[in-house]
Parts: structure tokens; sequence; C-alpha cells
């Protein structure tokens, strides 16, 4: 049975991914915020709805996938009311209604749940304890998805870029034709995720959550595998670029103070998602060669 697919935040980086590498059988409707705002439960509501009649009367599975967040970290330090409202309230509304119409939830969350003072990638498991406002609202909305009795799985993922919006690497491809040499740190590590691995990993998660075998954890880690430095990945860049990476100058957290604190390790143990069966997201350096020519179109 085909999916029907109602994608929220459907104009971000991620959620034009799902749209484009959603099935060819698969019916998506993916309003951007302006159309469907989380913080509008009505709108919500109707929403959710929607597709579960719709769904049935084409003899197709529903599944929700909630690529929509405030995700502007620094200013959510200073804008507390709107980052909850989006990434906590937002989702429990929409968790309520997938429950009621009985619609399987995808929730995308972040690294950012975590303190970022580890020294090995965190599993599913292990104690989280966000530092920043947003960290505090998407755990929020976490805890509002999987306490709602909905068909829902949490999906944290990190260092997200793709081919749209506004993300680390675009930013570093426009600075490579503006600036001489750009300093970025060098103590804070990560895994880089191109949002079109990530997509790939969400739809055949939604495919599974919609079927007869879906996965028993309800808390899932999807990355990009390995790991590097906010400087590793823009020197890589640079080498995609055919640019000297040396352009880039390593430097300290301290030394780009923002108003929200930075996990210093933010390494996401991918585990979870191969235990429950699912397809490992590749290498993040070969994923970031893989999304160039995309990503160099779109700059």
């Amino acid at each position: 049975m085909g999916l029907a697919l109602l994608v929220t935040g459907g104009t971000g980086q991620v959620g034009r991914e799902l749209v484009a590498r959603a099935p060819e059988d698969a019916v998506v409707r993916a309003p951007g915020s302006a159309e469907l705002d989380l913080t509008h439960a009505g709108t919500v509501i109707e929403a959710v709805t929607a597709l579960a009649e719709s769904a049935a009367a084409d003899g197709l599975d529903p599944v929700v996938i909630n690529a929509a967040a405030y995700t502007a970290v620094d200013e959510a330090e200073s804008n507390r009311a709107r980052a909850f409202a989006v990434n906590a309230d937002g989702p429990r509304v929409l968790a309520a209604a997938c429950s009621s119409r009985r619609v399987p939830l995808l929730h995308i969350s972040t690294d950012y749940v975590f303190p970022g003072d580890g020294d090995r990638p965190y599993a599913t498991d292990d104690p989280v304890g966000p530092r920043s406002v947003y960290g505090l609202t998407k755990l929020a909305g976490e805890d509002a998805v999987l306490g709602s009795g909905a068909r829902a799985w949490v999906v944290r993922t990190a260092w997200v870029y793709g081919a749209h919006g506004v993300n680390f690497v675009r930013t570093m491809i426009r600075l490579a034709g503006e600036r001489d040499t750009v300093s970025v740190v060098d103590d804070q590590r990560g895994s880089p995720t191109w949002t079109g691995d990530l997509a790939a990993g969400l739809l055949e998660l939604a495919a599974r959550a919609a079927g007869d075998a879906p996965p028993a954890a309800r808390v899932l880690h999807c990355t990009g595998a390995g790991e590097t430095t906010w400087c590793g990945l823009a020197r890589a860049v640079f080498e995609e670029l055919g640019a000297d990476p040396d352009r880039i100058r390593p430097c300290t957290t301290e030394e780009f103070p923002r108003p929200a604190p930075r996990p210093a390790y933010s390494v996401l143990s991918n585990d979870s998602w191969t235990a429950a069966g699912l397809t490992p997201l590749r290498d993040w350096r070969s994923a970031l060669s893989a999304a160039f020519p995309e990503l160099v179109e779109h700059k």
C-alpha cells in the first residue's frame, strides 16, 4: 500500500528533500509555516483529519512527518515564548491529532537536547540536559509527542545541511568567494548530516511506521556516519570547491561568543537506527561529495 504523507515545515530544507525523494506512488502534502502554522491548533487538527480521510478514501497509509521547528538557536534565547510555541506546544497538538485519528507521526529533534559535554557518541537513553532555550523547547516537544498516546517516533539528528535554506555548508560556499580567510571553531565536534540522506532515512522509517513491523524503539538517532569539527567540515567544503583548505583558520568557541551556548560534543550514536533494521546513513565526507553538485547549483 502506498503512503499519504503530510510534511509539516514542507518549505524548509528537510521538508523540501522529503518532497523530492518521496516514492512516486506517494501522495504528499507539504505546507510551509505560512499555510500550516503549528501554533494554530484548529488548522493543525484540520490538516491531520483531512490526511486521514483522504488516505482512507484512496486506500493509502497516512503518515505525518514533523519537519517544522523554530531553529533560530540564538534568537530563541530572547524569544522564548515563540520557541516554546513552535517546538513544544505545536508538536503537542499535532501528536494529539495524530493519536485521535490513529495516524503515525515522525517527529524530528536535535542533538541540543544533550548537555554536549560527553566524550563518546550519545545513545538514545543517555541522560538529557539541554543548555539552551532551543534545546529546552525541543526536549519539551519530544516529551509531548512521546506522552501523547500517538504511534510516534522521535528522530534526533544533527548538523543538518542541504541545498536550500540557511545552513553552515552553504555559508562556507558563499564565504569562499568573499573572503581570503575564514575563522571557524575547531573545538566543537559533531556529525554532518546531508538532507538528502536524512530524507531517505525518514521515508524508510515512514514506510515501516505505516506497516506491520514498525520499530519498537520510540527514539532513534539518525546522522551522517563519522565525526568532525566545524573547522574540519569547512575545510572539506573548500576541498570540494577546489579551494585551499588552509584558508580556513581554526579558532576556539571562546573567540566567537554567541547568545546561546553550543554543545562541545554533539556526536549521536546511530546504533538505535541500525538496531531497528533501518539503512545507516553513509559517512559524512562521502555524503558531502555526493551533495556538492546540488549545493553549488543552488548557492
